[in-house]
């Protein structure tokens, strides 16, 4: 674990751990966090998907329209709500989450999340491969063979682990040009689409379902609530005075702004080649629909952007690696993260028979598994803003019976119930390719609902519960900061 002596937050290099942040060195602002949610979202996968919306769901220019804004709204929102207790507590949230769970019960929902952020960034790693493969075609007329895959994936594996490793002042500079850069080449492209498309065709399309809107919400959020966890991540270097609306406001403004148009995009895509969205590879398609000139630079531009998608993640993946006991620095953690990434890549690449049967699958997996999590997190975290004290930093390193979150032998029974009977029940609504669940055929799970019902449950049975007692009095001593952090979120979440 990092020596909280030794961060060093003003160089290149972070080597702050999941330590809380000591308030002399909270000098974030919030409109740092907007590039941090656009350049998480520059991925061409957003193409894919809303192709899926037309191929496979059947929509309407208007109805994805519908979809994509609903589903930026839901799960971003979420993200910026639970990363305002980010700033409350200055810590990673694999960190504030034993104040929730408990010192030793945090290590089963952190489990949890760990596994499913390694197969996030497999996703990653995979289509950013692609997109290389798919440029050196396009340039130099070199098609993939075995060789150049594992070549190509080590390589996009290589450089997320460098970036992450470099931390957030790094990770907020790179963000920034790549929004730039990404923003630049995307209008190039919307542009090149209105002048060329036929939209009468677009538009003649005929209306899906609702069930099938309301389920492609749950698919495109799916994304979104996966950053939940993390959010707090960024947010820990904010002051206290940071308002906890402009926090949401920002994230949700950040992420809708590349989310909703990279969606109608591959929904307007989908329209001229219907075959898009079951491309053996969710990138190739790119060289066929859009001239050389237009389609390399902004592959080059995605590239960079799920270069650093994956950098966000792994960067994160650390502090969980760290809350679950790797004795190892942060930058040194990511690494086990890279190496599962790089094995992960190569089975999806080379053994796997449908990319995106797998993606889709593991995006409804994805979202019950975090949700659980959000649920029992959210609830903890409302009660916590009334108090003198929420969170404790010794507290929240001291992993001993002597720590405030100890609870009964290091578990918050309260907590771990709810988000273990939320957890089945979410599956039990899931439908996917892999299995489906006893309740996959009521109105929850044909409306594909699932990762919804999953924090409703999480919620009501942690908020039903008698609320659990710390070992240490809730109104200790005030902190000399509380009354002026306490006047300035009096609007805050």
């Amino acid at each position: 674990m990092d020596n909280p002596s030794t961060a060093d937050t003003d160089g290149a290099m972070e080597t702050r751990g999941i330590e809380p942040v000591p308030d002399h060195e909270r000098r974030g602002r919030v409109r740092e966090l907007f590039p941090t949610w656009v350049a998480a979202n520059i991925s061409v996968l957003l193409l894919t998907m809303g192709a899926a919306l037309v191929v496979f769901n059947q929509l309407n220019f208007w109805q994805v329209l519908i979809v994509a804004a609903c589903a930026a709204l839901a799960s971003f929102g979420m993200v910026g709500l639970l990363s305002v207790s980010g700033k409350w507590g200055g810590a990673p949230g694999a960190t504030l989450s034993r104040a929730t769970f408990g010192v030793r019960g945090n290590l089963f929902p952190g489990a949890i999340l760990w596994i499913a952020r390694f197969g996030w960034e497999t996703i990653n790693a995979v289509t950013g491969a692609y997109a290389v493969l798919t440029v050196l075609d396009l340039l130099l007329g070199v098609r993939s063979n075995t060789a150049l895959i594992v070549v190509t994936l080590f390589l996009f594996v290589a450089c997320t682990f460098l970036v992450s490793g470099l931390g957030r002042k790094a990770l907020n500079v790179c963000n920034t040009w790549s929004t730039y850069l990404f923003g630049v080449f995307s209008v190039l492209v919307l542009g090149y689409l209105v002048a060329t498309m036929d939209w009468s065709e677009v538009f003649a399309k005929p209306a899906g379902t609702t069930a099938m809107m309301v389920a492609g919400i749950g698919t495109i959020a799916a994304g979104g609530i996966s950053w939940v966890p993390t959010g707090p991540d960024f947010a820990r270097y904010l002051p206290h005075s940071a308002s906890g609306r402009k926090i949401v406001g920002v994230t949700v403004s950040g992420a809708g702004l590349v989310m909703v148009p990279m969606v109608l995009m591959g929904a307007v895509m989908a329209v001229a080649s219907p075959g898009l969205a079951e491309a053996a590879d969710p990138v190739s398609f790119l060289g066929d629909l859009l001239p050389t000139w237009l389609a390399v630079p902004y592959l080059l531009t995605a590239i960079v952007g799920m270069l650093l998608i994956n950098s966000l993640s792994m960067y994160s993946a650390g502090f969980t690696a760290q809350t679950m006991g790797v004795k190892l620095p942060r930058a040194m953690a990511v690494s086990i993260n890279a190496v599962i990434s790089l094995v992960g890549g190569l089975l999806l690449m080379l053994v796997a028979t449908s990319f995106l049967g797998s993606f889709i699958t593991f995006l409804i997996l994805l979202a019950v598994s975090f949700s659980a999590w959000i649920g029992v997190y959210a609830v903890d975290m409302f009660r916590r803003r009334s108090r003198a004290v929420r969170y404790d930093a010794a507290a929240l390193m001291d992993t001993g019976r002597s720590s405030r979150y100890w609870y009964v032998g290091g578990f918050c029974w309260q907590a771990m119930v709810s988000w273990v009977l939320a957890l089945l029940v979410g599956l039990a609504f899931t439908k996917c390719d892999w299995f489906a669940g006893p309740l996959s055929d009521t109105p929850v799970g044909r409306y594909g609902l699932a990762w919804a019902a999953t924090i409703v449950v999480s919620g009501v049975i942690m908020a039903v519960l008698p609320v659990p007692r710390e070992n240490t009095p809730v109104d200790a001593e005030r902190p000399a900061d509380a009354a002026e952090e306490e006047r300035s979120e009096r609007v805050a979440v």
